[in-house]
């Protein structure tokens, strides 16, 4: 048996499971980003964020869109070829590549089960670990049985309907991650209103800060502005207009920015929350859980702020 392309069919075969990996890993987390966003668990992840969520689910579905298709297109090549030189189902490097995908898959789906009765075991059994059990059950089994298949010398037809309901119900998981991460132009406005929390938090802290050393609140946000230690009052990262800052008392101040979309509860505030705490009381540092006094809607929106002196005494003494 003669091969002509073999250092080709080595480079296809190499790119097959490279994609193949790629693609399976890629799926997997755009899976369990949707699992994360709609059955939160307070024991498996305590900090609930789901624009973190949504962050990872956008690059895994970057890399999905780009890499599942040159494995689509690279398969149909490499079977296509098959069939017009059946002697190229004894290469080596075939066999060697399809027998470790399986060996691979195998594992994986192994290690799931132990997961799965260990979590049993432990009384860690949840609907979300549930279903990501079957998910990576789902992903392991179709390659599988697929590249079983391959090892095959006969097809059955059953394994080509097996495969179409695959690509099928991937098709259905990547448009519903697309529907659940939302469009690019919603994103754009999502991240600006995260920007400006960001930026009214850093404010908020210069003006405890400003008030522990002097005792009294600044007139105006200009007054934080230090050279030395290089703070720069910012403002709103779309307009570029400053921030609004008013003071109402000796302890109390307010600080309003114009949002462009409405936080929800799940995506602010924390699941290990339990004690509801009141929107007076200030965070002196961006801790996980205080995006849940920054909860708004969309457009002008105020917090108000009261200053505890017993927790930020005054040091100018």
């Amino acid at each position: 048996m003669k091969n002509t392309n073999l250092p080709r069919d080595v480079f296809l075969h190499l790119l097959a499971i490279i994609t193949l990996v790629a693609s399976a890993v890629s799926l997997g987390i755009v899976i369990f980003q949707c699992i994360n966003v709609n059955f939160p668990d307070i024991i498996s992840d305590p900090y609930f964020s789901r624009s973190g969520y949504l962050s990872m689910m956008r690059s895994a579905l970057a890399t999905f869109v780009i890499v599942f298709p040159v494995f689509v297109w690279v398969s149909w090549f490499l079977n296509k070829d098959v069939s017009k030189n059946p002697e190229k189902k004894e290469l080596k490097i075939r066999k060697w590549l399809l027998y470790l995908t399986l060996f691979v898959a195998a594992l994986v789906i192994i290690g799931d089960l132990v997961a799965l009765l260990r979590s049993f075991l432990e009384g860690e059994l949840s609907q979300r670990f549930i279903l990501k059990v079957f998910s990576i059950l789902f992903i392991a089994g179709s390659v599988f049985v697929h590249y079983l298949s391959e090892l095959r010398e006969k097809k059955y037809k059953f394994i080509r309907i097996f495969d179409w309901t695959v690509i099928a119900v991937v098709i259905v998981i990547i448009g519903s991650g697309f529907f659940i991460a939302g469009t690019p132009q919603s994103q754009r406005l999502t991240r600006f209103d995260e920007r400006r929390v960001s930026d009214l938090q850093n404010i908020q802290w210069q003006i405890i800060n400003y008030w522990q050393r002097k005792e009294y609140l600044p007139n105006n946000l200009n007054d934080l502005v230090d050279p030395i230690g290089g703070f720069i009052v910012p403002v709103d990262p779309e307009t570029g207009r400053g921030y609004e800052y008013v003071v109402i008392g000796d302890l109390s101040f307010k600080l309003c920015a114009n949002f462009s979309t409405s936080s929800s509860e799940a995506d602010t505030k924390t699941l290990f929350e339990s004690a509801q705490r009141p929107v007076s009381v200030v965070d002196s540092k961006p801790y996980p859980d205080s995006y849940s006094v920054w909860n708004h809607g969309s457009g002008m929106v105020c917090f108000e702020r009261v200053i505890d002196p017993d927790l930020y005494p005054s040091v100018k003494n």
